[in-house]
């Protein structure tokens, strides 16, 4: 069998353009440096224990007692065996971060269009619109590294289901099991719950379809093999998914049995989110003019303006020295919008909306209604709050849809579906299939609609908008009405300059589609224009919010976070216990963890029960609540003094009870913890009742319990009772994983106080060993082995037939 190099080197080429595209909008890493990425400096803290003890034991532990008083690390970076398909992730990230992110945009993309038999020319703009639209790379910018990831993979498991619906069994099966382990893989569900959401617009567009065209059997036949490929998919990634499903039951995305908020009222949702919570960012449905104009509501909400501003002005009127107006003239709140923060629009790039608007009219059939219809499903989606009904009843009906916030995420569906429209439109304006009369057409009112909603806004803007922030009365009284004045001139003119940017980013476009229908220039030279429009427009725009000042030296990065004073005079404590960093929002920072065994810390899933316990008294400083888990230092900030208060008074490791109430809830176990006294009596609901013989035990002044060596998924305990009794751990509750043994033997551990572990010691003098050793992970590693044994058969196979028939 001879391979066709001369089909082969093209592509060869492309790859190589995106390698080198890649680097050179992230240069710096060429030097050695990496991106100063905020999330990422946050996940540090949290995994810093995580990877020291693995790095000075030799093994991974999958428990953590640096964070929310403790919780596994199956999101922490957790490592499990036998994932082949992580190894095959990583060789294709073989780029520095975040290049390598960027790449796997350009080339997963590439693959799709490839697979709908689009021009490879085509095909390497397209993949450039979608690498270099602004949100995909402003999220590389903050440290949403496993979203990238898993946009990155979206494309390759759309080519497998559109090469399998058009009876590529084979190679698309493969093609989908691949890109779908691969996607798993890269452990953003919320990413993949949305991309499940367009699947379900395109299999119902190609059902229709396969009606229409009476070939239903098929439909069902390719539907069959998308299930086989997910399903071997799901497989070679069991571990992660069990695991990740095991806690989230445990997390804030699960049910706790607690109904009732801190005022009493009833919880409406208590096995989800709040609606509140989901829907904290709602993008506003007159910002989703910024996929066009990227400033459209003021851009972000800290823009950068310069000298120039009527802001930096106003502040040298008002008494600020010119180094103070530059600094808050470059971190300006321009942006307008209702949305609490914005880090930069989602700017998808006036080229990219032209030749959307263009492939509305040239393009026919399921592949526009699908596209379609998943771009409005994305964008009514993503209004949230705004468009209340539809968001309520997705809540409230549709599965899991409640487990994830931010609904202005789902927008990464656009910017998927936009680029891949608009190259696919120029596919058919570059063929023969359209006749010039309907591509004059499409031409003349793709200008019209585009060129003229720019001009409206230019020469109507005021009759639409008022330019007013949601901050702005708090500035008008803080700071005075001419401050106002001038944020608002300013934003009124970056609205103009952006909006005639697009304006004139639209007419270029138009004019090299018009010149090539005229022929006057050929169809190389009208891709490489508009590839050009689509770098310049695109990258003029990321380069606003990401660019090389948000590189740092290496070291930087890897030691996010200084000890201060309070942080040097708690390690001078080598004993096991608990900080609580009130310094800063408890749980929206991971700096005491980076430290210490924090009872706080940064994490999108958050140990449910932990953050009941903040909310109903940890945040009102309840001092058993405190005691009852270790913790022994409190960080507090003082007029800018940062100091560790000791708390004497902290249970300690472990402690002997002398008495048991049973309550009938979750309800009643929060509640009753109000006025408790922690170290006398425990709190245990009655479903343990069978577990505790008695309620009440006699006092014996000889008991005693205490710690005898650490580690994070090992403690062992020794202690000394006349009589069995009930003892409480100061060490978090996990129904999962953990066993304890008494000399040997196991015993049960029991939940009290809430989120303690507690258990019935036998008399004597004995000791007591809890290890965790999650079940999970030996079950998770033995379906990977299997499906990965199938996936590598079904790649020989595939190869074998392919090749076999080829030769023959």
């Amino acid at each position: 069998m001879s391979i066709n190099f001369k089909k082969i080197v093209p592509h060869l080429f492309i790859i190589a353009g995106f390698i080198i595209a890649a680097l050179a909008y992230f240069n710096p890493v060429l030097q050695g440096k990496v991106i100063f990425q905020s999330d990422i400096t946050q996940y540090i803290g949290m995994s810093h224990q995580h990877k020291e003890f693995k790095e000075e034991a030799g093994e991974e532990s999958y428990w953590t007692d640096a964070a929310f008083g403790g919780m596994p690390t199956y999101q922490l970076g957790a490592e499990y065996p036998y994932n082949y398909i992580k190894q095959l992730d990583r060789a294709l990230r073989f780029l520095p971060r975040p290049a390598d992110y960027l790449f796997l945009y350009f080339i997963g993309i590439y693959i799709l269009f490839l697979s709908l038999k689009i021009d490879y020319r085509l095909a390497a703009l397209g993949a450039l619109a979608f690498g270099f639209s602004t949100y995909l790379i402003i999220i590389l910018g903050v440290g949403h590294n496993a979203k990238a990831h898993a946009i990155a993979y979206m494309p390759i498991v759309l080519a497998g289901i559109i090469l399998t619906f058009r009876q590529k069994y084979l190679w698309g099966g493969l093609l989908l099991t691949l890109g779908m382990a691969l996607e798993i893989n890269a452990n953003h569900f919320q990413m993949t719950y949305y991309l499940l959401l367009l699947v379900v617009v395109l299999g119902i567009a190609y059902l229709v379809d396969f009606i229409q065209k009476k070939k239903i059997k098929q439909y069902f036949i390719a539907v069959a093999v998308m299930i086989v490929a997910v399903v071997i998919a799901i497989g070679t990634n069991a571990t992660n998914i069990l695991a990740t499903k095991e806690y989230a039951d445990f997390s804030t995305r699960g049910d706790t049995g607690l109904t009732i908020t801190p005022n009493g009222e009833q919880q409406n949702n208590p096995a989800g989110l709040s609606y509140d919570y989901i829907t904290e960012y709602s993008y506003g449905i007159a910002e989703t003019f910024n996929l066009f104009i990227p400033r459209f509501m003021g851009g972000s909400s800290a823009e950068k303006l310069g000298k120039d501003s009527n802001l930096y002005n106003e502040l040298l009127k008002l008494g600020a020295n010119p180094q103070q107006a530059l600094d808050f003239a470059d971190s300006a709140p321009t942006y307008w919008g209702n949305q609490t923060f914005i880090g930069a629009p989602a700017y998808i790039g006036a080229v990219v909306i032209f030749l959307f608007v263009l492939a509305l009219f040239l393009v026919k059939g399921r592949f526009k209604w699908w596209i379609v219809g998943g771009s409005i499903l994305a964008l009514l989606l993503s209004w949230g709050d705004n468009f209340a009904p539809l968001t309520k009843f997705f809540i409230n009906t549709v599965p899991l849809y409640n487990k994830f916030r931010a609904v202005s995420s789902i927008q990464v569906i656009l910017e998927l579906c936009l680029p891949l429209m608009a190259v696919y439109g120029l596919h058919k304006f570059f063929s023969n299939k359209r006749t010039d009369e309907e591509k004059e057409h499409a031409l003349k009112w793709a200008a019209m609609i585009t060129g003229g909603l720019a001009i409206l806004f230019l020469v109507a803007k005021s009759m639409f908008f008022d330019f007013v922030g949601a901050q702005d009365r708090q500035y008008l009284q803080q700071i005075g009405q001419g401050f106002v004045r001038a944020l608002k001139e300013d934003r009124r003119a970056i609205f103009n300059a952006d909006t005639f940017r697009s304006l004139i980013f639209v007419l270029l476009t138009a004019a090299i589609i018009w010149a090539y229908l005229k022929n006057k220039l050929n169809k190389g030279l009208a891709i490489g224009g508009l590839a050009l429009l689509i770098v310049i427009d695109l990258v003029g725009v990321d380069r606003r919010y990401v660019n090389n000042d948000d590189f740092v030296q290496e070291r930087q990065m890897k030691k996010p976070f200084q000890a201060n004073n309070a942080d040097q005079e708690i390690l001078k404590d080598d004993g096991h216990y608990r900080v609580l960093d009130f310094s800063g929002s408890p749980l929206n920072s991971a700096r005491a963890s980076y430290f210490h065994k924090s009872l706080g810390g940064y994490h999108a899933a958050k140990p449910g029960r932990i953050q009941e316990l903040f909310d109903f008294y940890i945040y009102e400083g309840n001092q058993q609540v405190l005691n009852m888990l270790n913790t022994k230092y409190i960080i507090l900030s003082n007029q800018g003094q940062v100091m560790a208060q000791p708390n004497p008074q902290a249970n300690g490791n472990a402690w002997f009870v002398d008495k048991v109430e049973f309550v009938e809830n979750a309800n009643e176990e929060i509640l009753a913890l109000d006025s408790l006294n922690t170290k006398q009596t425990a709190i245990v609901n009655e479903k343990f009742s069978a577990e505790i013989p008695q309620q009440q035990f006699s006092a014996d002044s000889t008991t005693q319990i205490q710690l005898k060596s650490y580690q994070p998924n090992e403690l062992v305990y020794s202690y000394s009772t006349q009589k069995e009794r009930l003892a409480l751990f100061s060490e978090i509750y996990y129904p999962h994983g953990w066993k304890a043994t008494v000399d040997g033997e196991e015993v049960s551990i029991l939940q009290a106080n809430y989120v303690l572990r507690a258990a019935m010691l036998p008399a004597g003098n004995h000791e007591i060993v809890f290890k965790f050793e999650p079940e999970i992970i030996q079950t998770g590693s033995t379906i990977t082995i299997a499906s990965g044994g199938i996936l590598l058969l079904l790649l020989i196979g595939g190869l074998v037939i392919t090749f076999g028939r080829k030769s023959a």
